[in-house]
């Protein structure tokens, strides 16, 4: 299934396996980069209200960016110009994705369909949806840019074959009781597993291909705490429409893997950040340092740095080895919910409900 990673695909998901001979000229020493600096290059300003997701290119000349006024928007990165706006979504864009080759821009969005989109035009050229989906949170290209996998206020996983556009399965859990949703999800570097986290912080592990088997099911960031018995603390489902009165305290903000595929790394609304083995989902270290909700989480291609993003407002950095966190950069007022990283390591975007997308490099 899975085929030859390019620098494209690296670009794509920071966590994937590299590729010595496709690897781009300069490849940067991420925690010596980071740790020597960081500072506000640009801002991007556009969006008329809060942005969740924003996405680099592989190419590394724009970056795409969607949030709650329902376009996703294109700039230019040496210029910080809006290039354009895509119009389609009724609902907002809860994230924004580059196909590995760069020749699809994929959305997510709360109407219940993914957009597959021509990013050079801005033409829809597929829309993704079924019958009885409700909305869209989470979605996941696989490494070889054949799939597209999406999670969100549903109990199961849809994967695409984004080609044709076909259905390709849906992934369950083997509780047919179990009727919490899977809100988070991402593939592999190796293609082969795809993790998914629900609203009460649970964490499953299935099996791609050929089985699209449950394989594991780990209880993740949940705590079966004495006073959580109730569906008043952890919250519920108030109409048939998906709408729940208030999240769940562990929900699953965020997946991710270091490139070698030996570690998947979640963050939750309980505000802490977890290392798993893979695949036998054994929880390894728990980082504790955000104040809030932890919404997004990337990995340096030399697997060398964290870089996590949450509801307070900041955006953190971390040492992977030792789990120390070394950098946090202030500059948004309120939630940051994107992060995204340059094919080259050297440029992080970071957006937030401030409207606002700022570009930083690093070094002295």
């Amino acid at each position: 299934m899975t085929q030859p990673t390019s620098p494209d695909t690296l670009s794509s998901n920071p966590g994937l396996i590299q590729n010595p001979e496709s690897q781009p000229a300069t490849i940067i020493d991420s925690l010596a980069y980071w740790k020597g600096g960081a500072k506000e290059l640009k801002s991007f300003r556009g969006h008329t209200q809060e942005i969740w997701s924003v996405a680099f290119s592989p190419d590394g000349l724009t970056l795409a960016s969607g949030g709650n006024d329902r376009f996703i928007r294109i700039w230019d990165i040496e210029t910080g110009r809006l290039l354009r706006s895509l119009r389609g979504h009724t609902q907002l864009v809860r994230e924004v994705k580059y196909s590995p080759d760069g020749q699809m821009l994929a959305s997510a969005s709360e109407d219940r369909t993914i957009r597959l989109w021509n990013p050079q035009t801005g033409e829809t050229l597929r829309l993704l949806f079924t019958r009885y989906d409700h909305a869209v949170c989470s979605i996941s290209f696989s490494p070889d840019g054949l799939m597209l996998a999406r999670a969100g206020q549903n109990k199961d996983i849809k994967i695409w074959e984004i080609t044709t556009g076909t259905e390709l399965m849906t992934l369950l859990g083997k509780d047919q009781y179990d009727h919490n949703w899977s809100v988070c999800t991402a593939f592999s570097p190796d293609g082969i597993h795809l993790v998914a986290g629900t609203d009460i912080g649970k964490i499953k592990l299935y099996e791609v291909l050929p089985s699209g088997e449950e394989k594991i099911v780990h209880n993740g960031h949940w705590r079966d705490d004495a006073d959580d018995e109730s569906t008043e603390n952890r919250g519920f489902y108030v109409d048939d429409q998906g709408g729940f009165q208030k999240p769940m305290e562990y929900w699953i903000g965020a997946l991710t893997f270091t490139p070698d595929g030996s570690t998947m790394i979640s963050g939750s609304r309980d505000c802490t950040i977890k290392f798993w083995d893979m695949p036998t989902l054994e929880v390894r270290r728990t980082l504790k340092g955000h104040s809030e909700w932890v919404r997004n989480l990337l990995v340096t291609q030399d697997g060398q740095v964290l870089i996590s993003a949450s509801d307070d407002g900041t955006v953190k950095m971390w040492e992977i080895q030792s789990g120390r966190q070394f950098r946090t950069l202030r500059s948004h007022k309120g939630p940051v919910r994107g992060i995204a990283l340059s094919l080259d390591g050297k440029y992080l975007a970071t957006a937030g409900n401030d409207r606002i997308i700022t570009l930083w490099d690093g070094g002295e």
